[in-house]
């Protein structure tokens, strides 16, 4: 696959958009991060009660509905396993699939049969995927609690550069409701998720990278 500017109206990746696939929130203006934003004082109880209530979701899944940074919107059907697995099926007419192995992450197209592999701990995806979210440390970005949504941002500038995980959950439920990526160059891709059941179990193949079709990549199936 090339690399270009064509994520979503097209049929190629680049490393920009690759954060965009992973992105689940409402609309990117939201809550603004800056690029130069510093870590927030330790989350209140309640916010790590949240942290704590989605850690313990070891299995989800659902629909959503994505918004890109110019605009554009698709959807399809997404399933997460945590730790640090996640797929996602595009809705025709897109080609795309977006999977996470546990080790490494994979965009396919499934009308050219090409992939491009990205190891998941230099994603933001990571963090969404922790076994255990923990705010105390120094990932966090801030924090916001509001009678209908809290919102946590997360982020490490070592690993990411300056992107940014931000993720919205109900403060009565603790139910996530949707995430949005911002990055290196401050533009978000957004997405929100509904129709979401939780404690169902998956066959290994949901979540299964195709080495075997990414050329050079043998050892990255250990």
């Amino acid at each position: 696959m090339s690399n270009s500017d064509t994520f979503l109206s097209g049929l190629t990746v680049t490393r920009r958009d690759l954060l965009g696939a992973f992105a689940i929130a409402a609309m990117a203006s939201a809550i603004p991060f800056g690029a130069h934003a510093q870590a927030a004082a330790p989350a209140s109880g309640t916010a790590q009660a949240i942290a704590d209530h989605f850690s313990g979701v070891t299995t989800m899944q659902g629909e959503f509905v994505q918004f890109g940074p110019r605009g554009e919107q698709t959807g399809g059907k997404f399933f997460i396993q945590r730790p640090g697995k996640l797929r996602f099926n595009y809705d025709d007419p897109s080609p795309m699939r977006v999977i996470a192995d546990g080790k490494n992450v994979a965009i396919g197209n499934t009308k050219l049969k090409t992939w491009d592999l990205y190891p998941l701990s230099k994603t933001p995806l990571s963090l969404l995927l922790a076994q255990h979210i923990d705010l105390s440390a120094g990932m966090v970005k801030r924090v916001k609690e509001e009678s209908d949504l809290t919102t946590i941002a997360l982020g490490n500038n070592t690993v990411f550069g300056n992107s940014t995980i931000t993720m919205m959950f109900d403060p009565k439920t603790y139910d996530l409701r949707q995430w949005t990526i911002t990055d290196n160059q401050g533009k978000d891709t957004s997405v929100m998720i509904f129709n979401v059941k939780t404690g169902m179990q998956f066959d290994d193949r949901v979540f299964r990278v195709p080495y075997e079709s990414i050329p050079g990549t043998a050892a990255s199936r250990d």
